[in-house]
C-alpha cells in the first residue's frame, strides 16, 4: 500500500509547490510510482513545476465524485516514468468532502507507491481537506519570523498526525549570518524534527519557465536538496545540507 504524504505551509510563498515537484520526481527516478495531487484549489501550479502545464482534462474532484477513475483522470509524465498528476479544480465544490477524499486516497494507494499532496496554505477548509487522509505532513517554511510562527499554528493544527517533519526552504548564506541564526534555530522555533534544507536557488524559477522538472538541473543546489528529502523518505540515512 502506498504512503500518503502532505506538503504544507503556514504561509503562502515559502515554495511548497517547487518542493513537491522536485522530490515527486526524484522519487519517480528512484523507480518509484508517484501521484502528485494538486489541492490548492483556485491557486494551482503544480503542473508547471512538474512540466505538464495544460496536460490535465480533469481533476482530482472528479475521481473523488465518481465522474471519472482516477487512473483515468490522473495525467502520466511523458519523461518520467512513474509519475503522475492529478490536477485541482478552480473551486471547491460543496459535495466534495473528505470521507471522499479518503475514500479516493484509498484507491490511490493501490495505485502508487507514494501520493504527494501539495496543500494550500493557511488553515482552512483547503488545508483541512488536504491533510484528511494523510500519514505524514511535511511542513514548509523559511526562516523568517513570520513563516517560523506561521509553522507553528500548523503543527498544532496537525495532533492527529504522527509523522510530520519540517522543510526548511529558500534559505540564504548572507540571511543567515546577518540574523546570527541557524537551522537549529529554526528547528527549535517551529517544534518540529528537520527532514531537509533547501537552498535559495535560482535554478526552481527557471525550471518552472521551462516547464521542465527540477530533476534536469543535476544533483546541486535546489535540485540534490530535493533528492535528498527523497531518500530520506525513503529510509536512507543523509547527512542534512548544512547552510551556515
Amino acid at each position: 500500500m502506498g504512503t500518503v504524504i502532505a506538503i504544507t505551509s503556514g504561509k503562502g510563498g515559502t515554495g511548497k509547490t517547487s518542493i513537491t515537484g522536485g522530490v515527486a520526481a526524484w522519487l519517480a527516478l528512484m523507480g518509484r510510482t508517484v501521484l502528485c495531487i494538486d489541492m490548492d484549489i483556485g491557486l494551482r501550479n503544480l503542473d508547471i513545476s512538474l512540466g505538464l502545464s495544460d496536460r490535465a482534462m480533469m481533476d482530482f474532484s472528479d475521481a473523488a465524485l465518481g465522474r471519472c477513475p482516477l487512473a483515468r483522470a490522473a495525467v502520466d509524465h511523458p519523461d518520467l516514468k512513474g509519475l503522475a498528476l492529478l490536477t485541482s479544480p478552480m473551486s471547491l465544490p460543496a459535495s466534495l468532502t473528505p470521507d471522499k477524499v479518503r475514500a479516493m486516497l484509498n484507491t490511490a494507494r493501490t495505485m502508487y507507491d507514494y501520493i504527494l499532496i501539495d496543500s494550500p496554505a493557511g488553515l482552512g477548509a483547503g488545508f483541512r481537506l488536504a491533510t484528511c487522509g494523510a500519514e505524514r505532513v511535511l511542513v514548509v517554511s523559511t526562516n523568517d519570523t513570520s513563516s517560523l510562527r506561521d509553522a507553528q499554528r500548523t503543527v498544532a493544527e496537525l495532533d492527529h498526525i504522527k509523522q510530520v517533519h519540517l522543510i526548511m526552504n529558500r534559505i540564504q548564506t548572507k540571511l543567515l549570518r546577518k540574523l546570527r541564526s541557524t537551522i537549529d534555530d529554526a528547528m527549535n522555533t517551529a517544534g518540529l524534527p528537520l527532514i531537509g534544507v533547501v537552498p535559495e536557488d535560482p535554478q526552481v524559477i527557471l525550471c518552472a519557465n521551462l516547464g521542465l522538472p527540477l530533476t534536469t538541473r543535476g544533483q546541486r543546489g535546489a535540485a540534490l536538496a530535493c533528492r535528498n528529502i527523497a531518500r530520506r523518505l525513503e529510509g536512507e540515512k543523509v547527512s542534512i545540507m548544512r547552510i551556515r
